[in-house]
Formats: C-alpha cells, structure tokens, sequence
C-alpha cells in the first residue's frame, strides 16, 4: 500500500460516527462518482488496451453504489446532497492539462482517492464491529476491491511512463498530505 505522507486526523473517525448517516449518502455520492471517473477514462487513446478493464472498474463501482444506496433505504435516510470534499477538490485541482500528462495525473488521482477510501474502510470496520456489524461487514468487504482499483489506476498510469507517473506521485503525495491535515466539520468520507 501506499507510503502516506500524513495520517488521516484523529477526529476523522468521532465525526463521522457520530453521522453515520451523512457518511453513508456522501459515500453512495462517491461510488456512483467513481463509477463515471472509471467510464471517463476510456476516452483517453493511451487507455484503449484498457477498456475492458476500466469498463470492470466501473461495474464494481455501480455494484457498491447500488449497495450502498439499498443500504440508505434500509435505514430509511434519503438520498439527499452531499457537500465538496475539500479533499477530493485539491487534488483534482493538480491534475495538469495535456492530453499525456492529464491522464496520468488522472489515473494517480483516481488511484490516491481509492487508496484513502481503502484506509478509510478498514478502519470504519474496525470501529463499528461492536454497534454496527452488517455495515462493519460492508466496510471490511469493501477494502480489497478498493485496494484492486488502486492498484489497477496506478500500474495504467505506470504503462504509460513510468518515471513520470512516479514524479506525480511525488507531488500528488505531497498534495495529499497538505489537504488531510486541514480540518473541516463536513460528515464525509474524504
């Protein structure tokens, strides 16, 4: 996994137990965010071979936004709005323009956000094992496949140049670490 630069905060995991209920809308927002950002990705040439596979990415992703949003129902919470995440803007925000360039810096965003939502849901299993085990269950079950996104982003973004893709990493990570430590009162994910 990746060498993070910067912890996630300490009073992250209070927050959002505390609105579980906000964290969870917010959550269903991001699948179905991750499901288009998958899809997105196919209309750069340097992702032909990946088609396929991006075209995978995206089902899982619809697949975890269905879950989740059935998850939503069964607690009786709508399906409402959910706030930016700070986070998820800054580091958008460092993705350059130019073709080449774009879809690596896209690739390692896409790679970084699944990579903290993976940390995110091992710990949210880990905390509400004992209050909340079938949403613990989700969480726990939910890592590898975060885990896989990550991995798969990062070695597209590797094939298409390596030694680049690890120089935005670099930057990327420091981006990271910049954006986590600013705290906010949002109930979401990242």
């Amino acid at each position: 996994m990746l060498l993070w630069r910067a912890s996630i905060p300490d009073q992250w995991l209070p927050k959002v137990l505390a609105n579980l209920n906000k964290l969870l809308v917010d959550h269903c927002h991001l699948e179905r965010k991750a499901a288009a950002s998958a899809l997105n990705l196919i209309k750069y040439p340097e992702l032909s071979r990946y088609v396929k596979e991006l075209n995978h990415i995206a089902q899982e992703e619809l697949e975890h936004f269905h879950l989740i949003l059935n998850l939503l129902d069964s607690r009786k919470v709508p399906f409402g709005s959910t706030p930016a995440s700070p986070w998820i803007g800054g580091m958008m925000r460092l993705i350059r323009k130019g073709r080449r360039e774009q879809v690596i810096d896209h690739l390692i965003a896409a790679s970084l956000i699944e990579g903290r939502s993976c940390e995110k849901f091992q710990i949210l299993a880990v905390a509400l094992n004992d209050s909340e085990p079938e949403l613990a269950r989700i969480y726990a079950d939910l890592v590898e496949s975060e885990g896989n996104h990550y991995s798969h982003y990062w070695m597209m973004a590797c094939e298409i140049d390596e030694g680049e893709a690890h120089r935005r990493m670099d930057d990327f990570l420091e981006m990271d670490a910049q954006l986590i430590r600013q705290s906010h009162e949002l109930a979401i994910l990242h």
